[in-house]
């Protein structure tokens, strides 16, 4: 990890400082019915600095969040008329993270995000329509300091046609 050097901390960054990142992560996913599929995630992350010249020891490291879920599921009609159409629908969970570095009281804040998608399936052919951000909550993704924050993306809709061979 660079941290700033004690001689020049204004031009130079030296590697000095270590950070450590332990936690679990899962993911599972399968077919509940035919045609039924979901797929469900969680990761818990304690990251945090171990050793730095500059930094408390200990501190939070900065867009990491401690929790981060998320559950996707979608249906495609098996039989029938409709036979290949298909919907789906998901959600994002983002904890809160650290937003400055040393820590400070300055947080990026948690937030959920849904999204959808609506598609047809045909021999080889594919159809679809994504929406993201469904609801278009306003929220934070990341940030490098108080006055750099990057927003997530608003409501959009994205259309695909592929074709597999």
């Amino acid at each position: 990890m660079l941290t700033s050097d004690p001689v020049d901390p204004i031009n130079f960054q030296i590697q000095i400082g270590e950070q450590r990142s332990r936690g679990v992560e899962f993911t599972i996913g399968g077919e509940i019915l035919p045609g039924w599929n979901m797929i469900a995630g969680y990761a818990y992350t304690d990251a945090r600095v171990t050793e730095d010249n500059d930094i408390p020891v200990g501190e939070l490291l900065q867009n990491v969040p401690k929790n981060a879920a998320n559950l996707w599921t979608t249906y495609e009609i098996q039989s029938g008329d409709y036979k290949g159409l298909g919907f789906g629908f998901g959600l994002v969970f983002v904890d809160q993270q650290q937003g400055e570095f040393p820590n400070s009281n300055f947080q990026v804040p948690s937030y959920v995000r849904t999204d959808a998608a609506l598609f047809y399936r045909r021999d080889n052919w594919r159809v679809g329509i994504n929406v993201n951000n469904l609801f278009d909550v306003e929220y934070y993704e990341t940030a490098t300091r108080r006055t750099l924050v990057y927003p997530g993306a608003p409501f959009n809709v994205q259309a695909t046609i592929s074709y597999e061979f």
